[in-house]
């Protein structure tokens, strides 16, 4: 007999005397202590009554969130290349290709919490605090807007946050609605003797009906919307007033920014250019910056960063200008858009 056939066979054997009744009749292994059964049994309970004991801010979450989770989803959860999107995707499960995110589509906060805490991060799961755990979640939720960024995630609050899409799911019951009514099965013979189609029918409502071909529609000419632009118009710099109190907000509004953009007077260009004196400043004229081809264009036709321009592109960037390079989605709240103006003014002084 050769070698495999026989570690083959020492294996069959090993798992069968593995059981709890052959191990203790032949004398093998032990009762797993109660701390290793809790090391395994991880599982939170979808009304989070079991979860465990810790807390975490959106604020140190976000920390957590760039340090363990960003190179993969995103320093804003937006998702990178091809790994999975976490946040977005709001009222597009109706839509032919929706986006499902823990704000779209998961239907409790305790699966997130869940598979963060047993899974992440890739390659290192279980490696979190729970702390850091509920730091993350908290994040996560920010990222989609559910909660503000002051929030503090913990066992006592969790049953404070509901998913959009907690009623999207129902319980399973074909086994008594429906599987009683398949009875009826083909043993033998079932095949038709032939089957031949003699045309196509087109349903109603087709999305797919009278739709070109791919090679049609490769080749057809792409059409190119002009992105919009400010008029062209003189910049005079001039000391720009600014409210104090709002500014201070823009501050923590920033922060989803800051990843990408630095302001203060040791900012230096990153991912994207700094933003000081960013206020009446003409498009893609930061010094020491590779701005996007749409973004210089955008600049030589006189875009001017003001409270209305700023605003729509703040709102939402890869719609207002086309084919420029920022990768944020956008602020989705206007009093988040109107304080991070005051910040952003408080730093063209």
């Amino acid at each position: 007999m050769s070698k495999f056939p026989k570690l083959l066979m020492a294996t069959a054997i090993a798992t069968l005397t593995a059981t709890p009744v052959l191990a203790e009749k032949y004398g093998l292994g032990r009762t797993a202590t109660q701390d290793e059964i809790a090391a395994w049994d991880l599982d939170i309970f979808p009304d989070g009554s079991n979860l465990p004991e810790g807390s975490g801010s959106v604020e140190v979450g976000e920390e957590v969130f760039v340090d363990n989770c960003a190179v993969c989803h995103g320093d804003f959860a937006e998702g990178v290349d091809n790994w999975p999107k976490l946040s977005g995707g709001a009222d597009t499960l109706a839509n032919e290709d929706p986006l499902k995110t823990v704000g779209s589509y998961w239907p409790y906060l305790s699966t997130t919490f869940d598979y963060v805490r047993r899974s992440m991060p890739f390659g290192s799961a279980q490696t979190l605090s729970d702390d850091d755990v509920y730091g993350i979640v908290a994040y996560i939720l920010y990222s989609n807007d559910l909660v503000e960024d002051d929030f503090v995630l913990s066992k006592e609050t969790f049953t404070s946050v509901e998913l959009p899409n907690a009623a999207g799911f129902i319980v399973d019951d074909r086994a008594a609605t429906e599987y009683g009514s398949f009875t009826n099965r083909c043993m033998s013979d079932c095949k038709p003797a032939a089957v031949s189609i003699t045309k196509t029918v087109v349903f109603p409502g087709d999305p797919n009906a009278g739709a070109e071909s791919s090679e049609t529609q490769a080749a057809a000419p792409a059409v190119v919307k002009e992105a919009p632009v400010a008029e062209a118009a003189e910049v005079v710099l001039a000391a720009v007033t600014f409210n104090e109190e709002l500014a201070a907000k823009g501050a923590k509004v920033f922060k989803k920014c800051k990843a990408c953009h630095k302001v203060g007077e040791k900012a230096k260009n990153g991912t994207g250019p700094i933003l000081n004196g960013i206020w009446g400043r003409a498009a893609a004229t930061g010094e020491g910056f590779k701005y996007s081809p749409a973004m210089l264009a955008a600049g030589d036709g006189g875009l001017v960063w003001d409270e209305e321009t700023l605003s729509g592109y703040l709102a939402n960037p890869r719609k207002y200008l086309k084919g420029n390079k920022m990768s944020f989605s956008g602020l989705k709240k206007e009093a988040d858009i109107e304080a991070v103006l005051e910040f952003l003014k408080s730093n063209s002084q």
